[in-house]
């Protein structure tokens, strides 16, 4: 008796989860003929239909929806087993599947890419860069091994390893006199510009204004942090810049001032994030530590973060 192929069984729940054959190609890196080709072959297998094609969507049948449910524990046990057979073979060897958010990846990267590949010449390691909810998604759905992000993570199931902390630095227009050591009560008298919804720094940014009865300006937002600093740079507000991120973004914008706040700062926390149930995780320690010593040893970095934080 023929049986399902993984690789049938992959683009199935692609294709379940994405209910469109070019989304769910897209999402695999593979051609929509070989998608189609793959679903149409596991359906020959089982003899049964599994979707049902309209002219702008796909839904699933009966049949579809708990063939979708048993592929998904099964790809979940194969990836367990892929992750096990890793482990025994020797630390960050083989494929890493890396998601960063945004707010850190442009400026940690450049860092501790160079000291990964120093340290485990035999690493493949692939980058996802998304906004935190979704590479945490990615994460429990097994499709990322481990994730940076702010902590703590939004969602439970996941261990915690703290990298560094950094304070939040306010970025103001050139014509700026606030000065130094400010009280957080200053943001009740200015007009804080943030990311978009969906960052994890803007909701950082909102809890600091929240602190202080300050509200932020509801008419301006930006996507990235790139813009953001521009916006303060052509007069529209003020923002909260993590330190890490000042030497690349305030190079890009002309007419800012910085203004440090009073101790204790407003801060964020960074780590990495794995599935507790992985059995990857004194890998993921030496990751951690290899990270830790890339920033500690790094000038620039050294001087932005408070130093190197407990694990």
């Amino acid at each position: 008796m023929s049986r399902p192929t993984i690789a049938q069984l992959r683009a199935f729940l692609a294709l379940a989860e994405h209910l469109h054959f070019r989304d769910a190609a897209a999402a695999l890196r593979m051609s929509q003929p070989a998608l189609s080709g793959a679903v149409a072959a596991l359906e020959e297998t089982l003899h049964t239909r599994l979707v049902e094609r309209t002219t702008r969507k796909v839904l699933l049948t009966p049949a579809g929806e708990r063939v979708a449910r048993r592929a998904e524990r099964v790809m979940t046990e194969l990836d367990r087993l892929i992750e096990e057979v890793r482990a025994v073979g020797g630390p960050l060897v083989g494929p890493l599947r890396l998601g960063v958010i945004p707010t850190v990846a442009p400026y940690l990267l450049p860092v501790v890419l160079p000291r990964l590949a120093a340290d485990y010449p035999d690493l493949e390691l692939t980058v996802h860069e998304e906004q935190t909810d979704q590479i945490v998604a990615e994460l429990t759905a097994g499709r990322l091994d481990v994730v940076v992000i702010a902590l703590p993570a939004p969602l439970p199931g996941v261990t915690e390893l703290t990298l560094y902390d950094e304070d939040f630095v306010l970025v103001a227009p050139g014509s700026s006199d606030l000065g130094d050591d400010l009280p957080r009560t200053v943001l009740n008298e200015l007009d804080v510009i943030l990311l978009n919804e969906g960052h994890c720094l803007r909701d950082q940014a909102l809890d600091v204004c929240r602190q202080v009865g300050a509200r932020a300006a509801a008419a301006t937002y930006a996507t990235s942090l790139a813009t953001l600093v521009q916006l303060v740079s052509g007069g529209l507000g003020v923002t909260l810049v993590p330190e890490t991120a000042l030497p690349v973004e305030t190079r890009r914008a002309p007419n800012l001032r910085l203004h440090r706040f009073a101790a204790p700062a407003p801060n964020r926390r960074i780590g990495l994030g794995y599935r507790a149930t992985s059995p990857r995780a004194a890998e993921f320690e030496a990751l951690a530590e290899s990270i830790r010593d890339a920033v500690s040893v790094d000038a620039a970095t050294t001087v932005r973060v408070r130093g190197r934080a407990p694990a």
